[in-house]
């Protein structure tokens, strides 16, 4: 009882104080500042780190795709695979990591992104990027045949091959630029030594001096480039030579039959 005498003392006290400088105590209550919502939150966390790639707005930059448009973002609810993606990051698409970012931060993030979705989809024309759907307006069949046929994309490509699946890595915009210029591709190198020797292998290096490759077992092999004879067979050349050979109607076609590949 005495504990609880001292506490009303106290309290009582505390409260008297308030009324002699003519502050209530509702006032003092209210006088906290409210805490800061977590798009707003958000906000300040994703200037600060994602921004310079993705835009202000999340609406897509320079190098960062359109996150109000992510999958990833719209399916992950709980924002532990946003997560995973912010702390690792995605090296091969040029995305640093970010391991400094907590769960309530991510949180805090993707109510940002998902706050400026809202505003984006409420402004026709608001957006800056290519839809998902105005990439889908071609033929499959007649994509398929193009494929196979004068497009000549199975001579390198297979569709339960390399190509397994790239509808559910890839989408949209992101998808077309890979087919009409691919990255990251590996060109294959053919080396014949003057003593008729041949060796294949993926193209690792090549400067005016010199030409390498790694062979299928793993091994660095180096030549002068004077000293031999050599075949490069880039992916990514055959793409570009390509593109003199495309219609409107093959591209939109083809893409339509790279979006069943899932």
């Amino acid at each position: 009882m005495a504990g609880i005498g001292a506490c009303s003392l106290g309290t009582t006290l505390m409260i008297s104080a308030l009324l002699l400088v003519g502050v209530s105590p509702a006032s003092a209550q209210a006088a906290k500042p409210a805490p800061r919502p977590a798009p707003v939150r958000g906000k300040s966390l994703f200037a600060r780190d994602c921004a310079f790639c993705h835009g202000r707005d999340a609406a897509g930059g320079e190098s960062g795709p359109d996150l109000t448009r992510s999958r990833l973002v719209a399916r992950d609810v709980r924002g532990d695979k946003i997560q995973a993606v912010v702390h690792d990051g995605r090296i091969e698409k040029g995305m640093p990591p970010f391991p400094r970012l907590t769960l309530p931060q991510v949180n805090d993030v993707i109510a940002f992104i998902r706050d400026q979705t809202r505003n984006l989809n409420s402004k026709p024309g608001g957006r800056r990027g290519v839809d998902v759907t105005d990439l889908q307006t071609g033929n499959s069949e007649q994509g398929k045949a193009y494929f196979n046929g004068p497009g000549k994309c199975s001579s390198c490509h297979s569709p339960t091959g390399d190509l397994a699946g790239i509808a559910t890595q890839r989408e949209g915009l992101e998808l077309e630029m890979q087919m009409l210029y691919p990255q990251n591709t590996k060109a294959k190198l053919t080396v014949i030594t003057t003593s008729g020797e041949t060796f294949t292998g993926t193209l690792t290096y090549k400067d005016e001096f010199h030409i390498a490759m790694t062979d299928s077992e793993g091994w660095y092999r180096s030549w002068p480039i004077r000293a031999v004879e050599y075949k490069i067979d880039s992916r990514s050349d055959a793409h570009i030579e390509q593109f003199e050979k495309y219609t409107d109607n093959d591209i939109h076609n083809l893409m339509a039959y790279l979006q069943t590949l899932r």
